[in-house]
């Protein structure tokens, strides 16, 4: 099984830096008189950062017709929609590790990547951008100690349940499961705690969210919910009814 970091990179990696060109400077007189101004207003609302549930972030991505901005816990727009990416505000290990010294402060969880017009930028928490991507600035990310995940999924019959890995060795002990097989599809989400795990699961031609004592966490209403780093970097879901409109709830099936 693949590191984790090193999926995540990899999706970062296509998810955001997939320009296929040299990106163009910031424009000067008139985009740096823009990017002060942003920055001056931004800072006022301040107060608008507030934290109802701490295991959210401050700031979430949102998309309002074809663009994203991001929204704070109480669904307010903080930055303006006006990016066709914008991701969870969290670590670049490209920028941290960057040749460029000027440019790991930029690689911290106090900076999102967006993209405008195919070109990637960092924002602060304000919507300021404060760096725009450069490749010669990407460094070597650096690896974690992989943790070994407890659980996985198993199928049986055709229906999927989940077992854990250490202890499972006979299929016919119904008491070995740790969930009997009994739903069309499991998923089980990257997270940082390998022992209670969210997953992905369909039943009835649905999509819910539940955990490894087979609780629901998220009811079955879902037409399909995204397999993405969404839960583990903001311990939230990405989740459409129409199959084409997705947008972000928390773990209590709160729509932002």
């Amino acid at each position: 099984m693949k590191n984790i970091l090193n999926v995540l990179c990899v999706f970062i990696s296509i998810f955001v830096f997939s320009q296929t060109q040299s990106v163009k400077k910031i424009p000067t007189k008139k985009g740096s008189k823009t990017a002060v101004k942003k920055a001056t207003a931004a800072h006022k609302p301040a107060a608008d950062l507030v934290m109802i549930n701490k295991d959210l972030p401050l700031l979430i991505p949102k998309k309002k017709g074809d663009q994203f901005g991001y929204v704070n816990q109480n669904g307010k727009f903080i930055i303006q929609p006006e990016y066709h990416i914008a991701v969870f505000f969290y670590e670049d290990c490209n920028l941290l590790n960057s040749p460029n010294e000027k440019a790991r402060k930029f690689g911290t969880k106090e900076y999102a990547t967006v993209e405008k017009n195919m070109i990637s930028y960092r924002v602060d928490q304000s919507g300021k951008r404060v760096y725009q991507f450069k490749e010669a600035d990407f460094g070597k990310c650096k690896f974690e100690e992989y943790k070994q995940q407890l659980f996985q999924a198993y199928i049986l019959n055709g229906f999927y349940g989940i077992i854990e890995k250490s202890k499972f060795v006979n299929a016919a002990d119904y008491r070995q499961y740790q969930i009997y097989p009994q739903y069309q599809y499991l998923f089980i989400l990257e997270g940082d705690d390998v022992a209670n795990p969210m997953i992905v699961a369909s039943n009835n031609d649905k999509f819910g969210v539940i955990d490894v004592n087979n609780k629901i966490i998220i009811p079955f209403e879902y037409s399909n919910i995204k397999r993405n780093f969404s839960w583990k970097l903001g311990k939230m879901f990405e989740v459409t009814k129409d199959g084409s409109n997705y947008y972000y709830i928390d773990s209590n099936n709160k729509t932002y």
